[in-house]
């Protein structure tokens, strides 16, 4: 059979097009929950130096002054994910700062969503400056301390790579409240850190859990408040693979819930915090998965899970 090229051109995008589409109704759920929020969103230019850092801002619908979460994304950029996370953090009373840390980096000075793929995303993630990044979370942050209807607590949440980020700002910076760090790894030097630290691990993430031990005994050597909860049956990922309606993970969804009620219940504990104590404990949370690991970038599989403590 002979095709002429218009033909093989249309075959082609007839092909491409449902791979597209795909791609960019990944996270469709997201934004449909994103759009439907009563909350009040907005962007504002977060600027320092020569550089200017657009950030996604979220209000709650609160009577009295709020903490501020400055929300770190994952290695996949700000994603409607991203945003919907922020927007939910917001629903339970808090106000939410979530920079956009490829501001500038994209192509034709776009940021996350100027990248033509998500593998394109994860090099320019992977490739920022560090000293950048804590430079950008400090603007955020000032912003932060500044807003009107703030009550001058700041904290950070962070998933992947946005959880090291977590980490590594909670070292760099000293009136944080708290620092919250999803399936992130700690930085190298803790002795600087002045806020509790508090870890959300999975249980099928051998990559992240393997550093664990040692993060507990730097912290707890360096006098250090350091408490990890581990979710067995989750992989990496579970606090957005486990709301993503594709999940077929049980772990997941349980990692999910019980791990935002946690960070839900820690922030809300910031309005009257008692002076830091130094302490490290580690838990598991739920049963043992047979299935296989979940990453950042799947939420396939199969496991089981129960709550247990």
């Amino acid at each position: 059979m002979t095709i002429s090229i218009p033909q093989v051109v249309k075959l082609t995008a007839a092909l491409l097009l449902p791979l597209a589409a795909a791609s960019s109704q990944a996270q469709d759920w997201a934004r449909a929950r994103l759009d439907a929020s009563p909350r009040h969103h907005e962007y504002v230019a977060l600027k320092h130096g020569g550089r200017t850092v657009q950030a996604f801002v979220v209000y709650p619908e609160v009577k009295d002054k709020a903490t501020v979460v400055i929300l770190i994304h994952e290695i996949f950029g700000l994603s409607d994910w991203a945003k919907e996370m922020a927007d939910e953090l917001a629903g339970q009373g808090f106000i939410v700062v979530a920079p956009d840390l490829l501001s500038g980096f994209g192509p034709n000075g776009g940021g996350s969503s100027a990248f033509p793929s998500q593998d394109a995303t994860i090099k320019a993630v992977s490739g920022l400056d560090p000293d950048v990044v804590n430079a950008d979370l400090d603007a955020a942050a000032d912003y932060g301390k500044h807003i009107p209807a703030a009550n001058g607590k700041i904290a950070t949440v962070g998933f992947c790579w946005g959880g090291s980020k977590s980490f590594a700002f909670a070292a760099h910076r000293k009136d944080l409240s708290a620092s919250f760090v999803f399936y992130g790894q700690g930085p190298a030097d803790v002795t600087s850190i002045t806020a509790p630290v508090y870890g959300f691990y999975a249980g099928n993430d051998a990559r992240i859990g393997a550093t664990i031990p040692d993060t507990i005994a730097a912290m707890k050597k360096a006098g250090k408040t350091y408490e990890p909860v581990t979710y067995d049956g989750a992989g990496h990922g579970f606090m957005r693979a486990g709301e993503d309606p594709a999940n077929t993970v049980p772990g997941n969804k349980t990692a999910r819930e019980q791990g935002f009620a946690r960070l839900v219940k820690l922030l809300n504990g910031l309005q009257n915090k008692p002076t830091v104590r130094s302490t490290t404990h580690n838990y598991t949370l739920a049963k043992k998965s047979t299935g296989p690991a979940v990453t950042c970038h799947d939420t396939g599989g199969a496991s089981t899970a129960g709550a247990t403590m």
